[in-house]
């Protein structure tokens, strides 16, 4: 069995919802049969390089909030990452993401796909690292086990894996995902948003026993699209 996963490093709802499903799959009795690839969708590939947007000035201007109230929405997420056992923090940079999903690309090619995610997600969410310095990139990508010069290479040229990132997010249209984090088992059943973990795990039961293709997503999952981020409680 195969589960695909579109993604984004900018997407709180994809920090928490690999965390959950990792939970869902933890409880499938078929869980070593389960190959996981992850998959890249931009959220927003006009955005700058992530350098000097806080993420809170960006979600007040998306949402036309204020200040205050951009807080009180991060914070509403904090408490679901805090639920999952994550570290959240807002003072953030807000930036284009295409250089990451070129170096999650090169980590699959060498085996370390979904260590580099987990570093990546950490050095956002968890310690606010500026993910647009490549400097910073290499560190993690090398201390999450992607050969050094592999990460300097793919840093050093903008083509490297662009064509794997751009095939991703074809594929994700072809499917209909306009939103993430967006869960494909086996080309047949797609979850959309950070579902709790018994959902995932009855997805793969389901899924493990066959059945024509359809969606198994709740209708209100928490997923970053176009327009923002979902919040509990807005």
């Amino acid at each position: 069995m195969r589960v695909e996963i579109w993604s984004d490093i900018a997407c709180p709802w994809c920090y928490i919802g690999k965390a959950r499903f990792e939970a869902g799959l933890a409880a499938f009795a078929h869980r070593d049969g389960v190959e996981v690839v992850h998959r890249s969708f931009e959220l927003d590939p006009d955005a700058p390089a992530p350098t000097d947007i806080p993420v809170l000035d960006m979600l007040a201007t998306k949402y036309r909030v204020s200040r205050d109230e951009a807080e009180a929405m991060e914070a509403r997420v904090a408490d679901a990452a805090a639920g999952e056992g994550l570290d959240y923090r807002s003072d953030r940079i807000h930036g284009n993401t295409f250089d990451l999903h070129r170096l999650l690309h090169a980590g699959k090619a060498h085996g370390v796909q979904d260590a580099l995610l987990d570093a990546l997600y950490r050095a956002n969410f968890a310690e606010a690292r500026p993910l647009g310095d490549p400097v910073v990139l290499q560190e993690i990508a090398t201390a999450a086990g992607l050969p050094a010069e592999e990460a300097a290479r793919v840093l050093a040229d903008p083509a490297a894996y662009a064509q794997e990132v751009r095939a991703d997010e074809r594929e994700a249209a072809a499917l209909g995902a306009t939103g993430v984090p967006f869960f494909v088992i086996d080309r047949r059943y797609g979850i959309s948003g950070g579902q709790p973990a018994d959902v995932f795990r009855q997805a793969l039961e389901r899924a493990h026993a066959d059945g024509a293709i359809q969606t198994l997503a709740a209708p209100d999952g928490e997923v970053c699209g176009d327009e923002g981020c979902a919040v509990p409680g807005v």
